[in-house]
């Protein structure tokens, strides 16, 4: 498949932000373990081997249960199909975790869950508005486990283009590749300009952008006179404010999708990985990562592509900033 430039397009992950997440998913441990356990099978058997999870996915107490549940799903794997995964998951820099070793005891408790099936190790979100000597630290600390052979490749998160230019120079001079940015990315997300810039930076510099939140909290995925059912009052709220505003996206969404005979999500995964970045949708069912994983099998054509962005420009209403996200 190639891309409007005719670059080879990037392929599809999948985040378990949701796997653990009660405030804003509404998991269930009972209902939702043994669903979790096919769909994590069903992403691999589709061909989606790059799994994004973080230390600080989970509610509460359940707090670092997605490391938890794909640590035991890995391990139940066939020797030659562990091989194959690429979890990478995010430290976060926390005002506790100090120092140029201040997230060695997180990453071994993350390794502990994960069951040593951990390949990448990101830096979840930038400290460079309120902390930045604390970011300089960690980072350092993130090159030196790379350098001593303790991990094996290194990412950022929320991170802006000025922020990263920054970081790539500073893992340049050790001799430390960063591998991947994980930027909030959709039709319907923020922060244009600052994405473009971003996007343009990685392209130059052969780094990984890996689009989270790419379905805009399922809303790309609803028909534009359909509604849905939500676990949680934050899914309510976030749907009460983007659904009236992206009505005429979703229909061109909905357009397309009926043209094509797929699905408005495999559309909206299309248009990500058309801008050049690798879109990582939450799953939660095996029909989803199927239906995901159909997104490889074919591509959006240049008039598709300009008709999609014509509506996202004329969409007002984009979902909420990541609070922590950098210049």
């Amino acid at each position: 498949m190639t891309g409007r430039g005719g670059d080879a397009l990037n392929g599809i992950g999948f985040g378990t932000w949701a796997w653990g997440n009660q405030l804003l998913w509404g998991y269930d441990a009972e209902r939702d373990d043994r669903l979790l356990e096919e769909t994590f099978r069903q992403a691999l058997a589709s061909g989606l081997g790059l799994i994004d999870t973080a230390d600080s996915y989970g509610t509460g107490r359940l707090n670092g249960r997605s490391e938890q549940l794909l640590g035991r799903f890995a391990a139940r794997l066939p020797a030659t199909r562990r091989a194959d995964l690429c979890i990478a998951t995010k430290l976060a820099p926390f005002p506790w975790r100090l120092g140029r070793r201040g997230l060695d005891q997180a990453l071994q408790a993350s390794r502990q869950r994960l069951q040593g099936h951990l390949r990448r190790v990101q830096l979840h979100w930038s400290t460079a508005r309120y902390a930045p000597w604390q970011e300089v630290q960690l980072l350092d600390g993130l090159a030196d486990r790379v350098l001593d052979g303790s991990i094996s490749e290194i990412g950022v998160s929320n991170i802006g283009p000025k922020r990263l230019a920054w970081m790539q120079q500073r893992l340049a001079e050790r001799g430390v590749p960063l591998r991947s940015v994980q930027v909030q990315y959709s039709l319907l997300s923020p922060g244009d300009a600052k994405v473009d810039a971003l996007r343009q930076l990685c392209r130059e510099s052969g780094i990984e952008v890996l689009a989270y939140s790419p379905l805009a909290f399922g809303v790309l995925t609803m028909p534009p006179e359909g509604e849905r059912r939500s676990r949680t009052v934050l899914q309510r709220q976030l749907i009460a404010r983007l659904q009236p505003a992206s009505r005429s996206l979703r229909a061109g969404v909905a357009a397309i999708a009926g043209q094509r005979g797929v699905s408005m999500a495999q559309v909206a995964l299309n248009w990500c990985r058309a801008q050049g970045t690798t879109p990582i949708p939450g799953l939660r069912t095996p029909d989803q990562a199927r239906d995901v994983a159909g997104a490889l099998q074919w591509s959006l054509t240049s008039a598709e592509l300009d008709q999609l962005t014509v509506a996202r420009q004329q969409c007002t209403v984009r979902t909420p900033s990541n609070p922590f996200q950098s210049a």
